[in-house]
């Protein structure tokens, strides 16, 4: 069992073999966290590498009181949200607005389906989409936190996600029907 608040004394005394064991054991985890926002794995790579780094330059600020690999996560996320701010591939679709619009209902398919399916669909989403569909849907966030840290209001978080929702149905609806995991009609 890992002891996370010797870990972290080690790290905060800049011991390279505990900076390394902190990096080995988060590293994988994060980097599929950072994959779900972004389009490509050598964005995510980019995006987990930043992260690390703000880990590393505030991990005085870690506190014992809760999970480390929790605390990392939203270190991670918060960096992707801005390496997505920043990037000019990313600027149109995190722009919110009513561009493609898709109809929201409260059918659900039932069907079953792989978790890999399921990410990789998530992944097909524009990004604005796949941004607030992943902090509310995976991360947890509420809609109000998405708001104050996307730059937009409540309701548009809502919205998008209703919409990004819907969008995943539809391509689930077509999986089932189709009964293949490369038909996902956009």
């Amino acid at each position: 069992m890992l002891d996370e608040q010797k870990l972290v004394k080690d790290c905060l005394k800049q011991h390279p073999a505990a900076q390394k064991l902190l990096y080995d054991t988060f590293a994988e985890q994060m980097l599929g966290t950072c994959f779900r926002y972004t389009k490509s794995m050598n964005d995510a790579e980019e995006v987990m590498q930043q992260g690390f780094i703000k880990v590393f330059q505030n991990l005085h600020q870690f506190r014992s009181e809760g999970d480390l690999g929790a605390w990392i996560r939203r270190i991670m996320v918060n960096t992707a949200i801005n390496y997505l701010k920043r990037k000019p591939q990313y600027q149109l679709d995190l722009s919110f607005e009513d561009t493609h619009l898709h109809p929201v209902d409260s059918h659900q398919p039932d069907l079953k389906i792989q978790m890999k399916d399921l990410l990789n669909l998530i992944r097909q989403l524009p990004s604005g989409y796949q941004t607030i569909f992943n902090l509310y849907a995976v991360e947890g966030y509420s809609h109000v936190e998405i708001a104050k840290i996307l730059g937009i209001s409540e309701g548009t978080s809502r919205s998008q996600y209703a919409r990004a929702r819907a969008l995943l149905i539809s391509w689930l609806e077509k999986y089932s029907v189709n009964g293949k995991k490369d038909r996902y009609a956009q």
